[in-house]
């Protein structure tokens, strides 16, 4: 399985979610857990996909769900767990 960890920061707005999954969906990644909040405005979210059945690769899912981010004023980061727990380990 192919876990990728994905994280969405930025103003909440009506959507964000929903484009999200929306794109997801359309490229075969399923959502395996997720939570999200809003402190004062500010959205954050973070799932845990498996991008197992997709096509394309999770750079291609990355530079993507970047640019849909652009798109609706957020920051999509998209990177496979291995390099995630990586990154974070204290």
């Amino acid at each position: 399985m192919k876990k990728t960890i994905i994280t969405v920061v930025g103003k909440d707005t009506v959507g964000i979610i929903a484009k999200v999954c929306t794109y997801l969906a359309e490229n075969q990644v399923n959502i395996l857990d997720i939570s999200q909040t809003i402190i004062q405005g500010f959205f954050n979210m973070m799932m845990i996909v498996d991008a197992n059945e997709s096509s394309k690769t999770i750079g291609e899912l990355a530079e993507e769900l970047e640019t849909l981010g652009e798109t609706i004023g957020v920051r999509i980061r998209c990177q496979s767990e291995e390099i995630f727990e990586k990154m974070h380990r204290i």
